[in-house]
């Protein structure tokens, strides 16, 4: 067609082809290392998944990709049901992993002043 202004032609599938869609969902992260972090969800995360996670620290955004080590529920109530999990980083990048090591050092010279 000469109104089509794709680069590529798309390709009508027959059957069925699945996929799935990522979304960030909140997490609230208990602890963190330069290795990795335990966080807290209202949703399960599956053993050995991969996610990007997007973690603010102080000032700085960062985005890491990490593996579920671990999970388990940590509480549960009338409304909902509380999962804790190990993520361990998967090879960030030399400025991701500075990125943490300096927010985790801020964090305890901030516990030993006080």
């Amino acid at each position: 067609m000469a109104d089509d202004k794709r680069d590529s032609e798309r390709v009508e599938i027959l059957g069925a082809l699945h996929g799935e869609v990522m979304v960030f969902q909140p997490m609230t992260i208990r602890q963190i290392s330069r290795g990795g972090a335990q966080v807290e969800t209202t949703y399960p995360l599956q053993l050995d998944s991969l996610h990007d996670l997007r973690l603010t620290l102080g000032t700085r955004s960062i985005v890491v990709k990490g593996r579920v080590a671990h999970s388990r529920i940590s509480d549960v109530d009338q409304d909902h049901v509380t999962y804790r999990s190990g993520i361990e980083f998967i090879e960030p990048p030399d400025r991701v992993a500075s990125a943490i090591e300096d927010f985790v050092a801020l964090i305890q010279q901030e516990r030993q002043a006080t």
